[in-house]
Protein backbone atom coordinates (compact mmCIF):
# COMPACT_ATOMS: atom_id res chain seq x y z
CA UNK A 1 0.00 0.00 0.00
CA UNK A 2 1.51 3.66 -0.93
CA UNK A 3 0.60 6.08 1.57
CA UNK A 4 -1.48 8.82 0.77
CA UNK A 5 -0.50 11.96 -0.10
CA UNK A 6 -1.47 14.98 1.36
CA UNK A 7 -4.75 17.24 -0.63
CA UNK A 8 -3.03 20.08 -1.88
CA UNK A 9 -4.16 23.65 0.25
CA UNK A 10 -5.14 26.56 -1.73
CA UNK A 11 -5.14 30.04 -0.43
CA UNK A 12 -5.57 33.47 -2.02
CA UNK A 13 -2.50 35.71 -2.33
CA UNK A 14 -2.65 39.14 -3.69
CA UNK A 15 -0.02 40.09 -6.40
CA UNK A 16 0.91 43.19 -7.70
CA UNK A 17 1.17 44.31 -11.12
CA UNK A 18 1.89 47.13 -13.69
CA UNK A 19 -0.06 49.86 -13.96
CA UNK A 20 -3.00 49.30 -16.37
CA UNK A 21 -1.91 45.86 -16.97
CA UNK A 22 -4.71 44.23 -14.65
CA UNK A 23 -7.16 42.81 -16.99
CA UNK A 24 -4.12 41.14 -19.17
CA UNK A 25 -2.55 39.31 -16.45
CA UNK A 26 -6.29 37.80 -15.03
CA UNK A 27 -6.44 36.84 -18.42
CA UNK A 28 -3.04 35.42 -19.08
CA UNK A 29 -4.03 33.71 -15.78
CA UNK A 30 -7.20 32.05 -16.85
CA UNK A 31 -5.56 30.85 -20.16
CA UNK A 32 -2.91 29.28 -17.94
CA UNK A 33 -5.57 27.61 -15.77
CA UNK A 34 -4.55 29.35 -12.51
CA UNK A 35 -7.80 30.47 -10.92
CA UNK A 36 -7.71 34.30 -10.27
CA UNK A 37 -10.09 37.52 -9.49
CA UNK A 38 -10.16 41.11 -10.75
CA UNK A 39 -12.45 43.19 -8.92
CA UNK A 40 -13.94 45.23 -11.63
CA UNK A 41 -16.58 48.05 -11.35
CA UNK A 42 -18.56 50.05 -14.16
CA UNK A 43 -17.59 53.75 -13.64
CA UNK A 44 -18.84 56.47 -16.27
CA UNK A 45 -15.62 57.89 -17.76
CA UNK A 46 -16.12 61.20 -19.98
CA UNK A 47 -13.65 62.69 -22.50
CA UNK A 48 -14.15 65.77 -24.42
CA UNK A 49 -15.65 64.87 -27.24
CA UNK A 50 -17.87 61.67 -25.59
CA UNK A 51 -18.89 59.70 -22.17
CA UNK A 52 -18.51 56.39 -21.81
CA UNK A 53 -19.09 53.50 -19.08
CA UNK A 54 -15.99 51.21 -18.72
CA UNK A 55 -15.13 48.36 -16.61
CA UNK A 56 -11.78 49.30 -13.89
CA UNK A 57 -10.32 47.43 -11.36
CA UNK A 58 -11.92 48.43 -8.28
CA UNK A 59 -8.03 48.09 -6.33
CA UNK A 60 -5.58 49.38 -9.03
CA UNK A 61 -2.50 47.11 -9.10
CA UNK A 62 -3.35 44.05 -7.60
CA UNK A 63 -4.99 40.95 -8.97
CA UNK A 64 -6.14 37.77 -6.68
CA UNK A 65 -4.51 34.66 -6.83
CA UNK A 66 -6.17 31.16 -5.66
CA UNK A 67 -3.23 28.66 -5.83
CA UNK A 68 -1.38 25.82 -4.47
CA UNK A 69 2.26 26.26 -3.43
CA UNK A 70 3.11 24.55 -6.71
CA UNK A 71 1.72 27.56 -8.94
CA UNK A 72 3.57 29.93 -7.10
CA UNK A 73 6.36 30.25 -9.21
CA UNK A 74 4.51 29.98 -12.17
CA UNK A 75 2.42 33.19 -11.34
CA UNK A 76 5.58 35.25 -10.97
CA UNK A 77 6.82 34.62 -14.03
CA UNK A 78 3.59 36.36 -15.92
CA UNK A 79 4.36 39.45 -17.95
CA UNK A 80 3.49 42.13 -15.81
CA UNK A 81 3.21 40.30 -12.53
CA UNK A 82 5.83 42.24 -10.17
CA UNK A 83 5.63 40.42 -6.95
CA UNK A 84 2.92 38.88 -4.08
CA UNK A 85 1.62 41.57 -1.64
CA UNK A 86 3.80 40.51 1.57
CA UNK A 87 2.84 41.14 5.04
CA UNK A 88 5.92 39.96 7.76
CA UNK A 89 8.27 39.05 5.12
CA UNK A 90 5.62 36.18 3.30
CA UNK A 91 3.37 36.46 0.59
CA UNK A 92 0.16 38.04 2.62
CA UNK A 93 -3.11 34.72 2.55
CA UNK A 94 -6.13 36.51 1.73
CA UNK A 95 -9.11 34.70 3.36
CA UNK A 96 -11.70 33.26 1.46
CA UNK A 97 -14.17 35.18 3.19
CA UNK A 98 -12.30 38.65 2.21
CA UNK A 99 -12.65 37.62 -1.58
CA UNK A 100 -16.53 36.65 -1.02
CA UNK A 101 -16.92 40.01 1.12
CA UNK A 102 -15.33 41.56 -2.35
CA UNK A 103 -17.35 39.98 -5.07
CA UNK A 104 -20.73 40.79 -2.69
CA UNK A 105 -19.89 44.11 -2.09
CA UNK A 106 -19.33 44.92 -5.99
CA UNK A 107 -22.60 43.15 -7.05
CA UNK A 108 -24.49 45.44 -4.83
CA UNK A 109 -26.20 48.44 -6.14
CA UNK A 110 -26.70 51.21 -3.67
CA UNK A 111 -26.23 51.73 0.56
CA UNK A 112 -27.84 54.49 2.27
CA UNK A 113 -25.47 55.54 4.98
CA UNK A 114 -25.64 56.92 8.07
CA UNK A 115 -22.57 57.33 10.00
CA UNK A 116 -22.06 59.06 14.22
CA UNK A 117 -19.06 59.67 14.83
CA UNK A 118 -19.58 59.61 18.49
CA UNK A 119 -19.56 55.29 18.77
CA UNK A 120 -16.52 54.78 16.45
CA UNK A 121 -12.94 56.33 15.95
CA UNK A 122 -10.43 55.97 13.73
CA UNK A 123 -8.18 53.43 14.58
CA UNK A 124 -10.80 50.72 15.83
CA UNK A 125 -10.79 47.62 14.30
CA UNK A 126 -15.31 47.55 13.04
CA UNK A 127 -17.15 44.84 11.59
CA UNK A 128 -20.16 44.96 9.10
CA UNK A 129 -22.49 43.14 10.69
CA UNK A 130 -25.78 43.40 8.54
CA UNK A 131 -26.23 43.98 5.19
CA UNK A 132 -24.77 43.00 1.54
CA UNK A 133 -20.98 43.41 3.12
CA UNK A 134 -21.82 41.75 6.22
CA UNK A 135 -18.46 39.88 7.34
CA UNK A 136 -16.29 42.59 6.23
CA UNK A 137 -13.49 43.52 9.14
CA UNK A 138 -10.77 46.27 8.74
CA UNK A 139 -9.19 49.15 10.93
CA UNK A 140 -11.48 52.38 10.89
CA UNK A 141 -9.19 55.05 8.96
CA UNK A 142 -11.72 58.20 8.62
CA UNK A 143 -14.69 59.33 7.81
CA UNK A 144 -15.35 60.73 4.29
CA UNK A 145 -18.65 63.28 5.07
CA UNK A 146 -21.79 61.91 6.00
CA UNK A 147 -21.83 59.01 3.76
CA UNK A 148 -18.87 56.98 3.56
CA UNK A 149 -16.20 55.08 6.12
CA UNK A 150 -12.97 54.10 5.16
CA UNK A 151 -11.40 50.99 6.54
CA UNK A 152 -8.13 49.82 6.02
CA UNK A 153 -8.45 45.88 5.32
CA UNK A 154 -5.65 43.72 6.98
CA UNK A 155 -3.16 42.25 5.91
CA UNK A 156 -3.58 44.25 2.61
CA UNK A 157 -2.88 47.14 4.10
CA UNK A 158 -5.10 49.22 1.28
CA UNK A 159 -8.04 50.99 2.33
CA UNK A 160 -11.85 50.86 0.93
CA UNK A 161 -14.15 53.42 1.38
CA UNK A 162 -17.83 51.69 2.42
CA UNK A 163 -21.39 53.20 2.23
CA UNK A 164 -22.79 51.47 5.12
CA UNK A 165 -25.33 52.51 7.75
CA UNK A 166 -23.94 53.05 11.45
CA UNK A 167 -25.93 50.89 12.65
CA UNK A 168 -24.14 48.10 10.91
CA UNK A 169 -21.36 48.36 12.20
CA UNK A 170 -19.96 46.80 15.62
CA UNK A 171 -16.87 47.50 17.36
CA UNK A 172 -14.71 43.76 17.11
CA UNK A 173 -13.70 42.76 20.58
CA UNK A 174 -9.44 41.29 21.16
Amino acid sequence: MSPKTPPLTTNWHAIYVHSRAEKKVHSELSRKGIESFLPLQRRLRQWSDRKKWVEMPLISGYVFVHITRADYDQVLQIENVMQYVRFEGKAAVIRDQDIETLKRMLGQQEVEVEITRDELLPGMLVEIITGPMMGLKGELVSFRGNNKVALRILPLGFTILVESPSSNLAVVKS
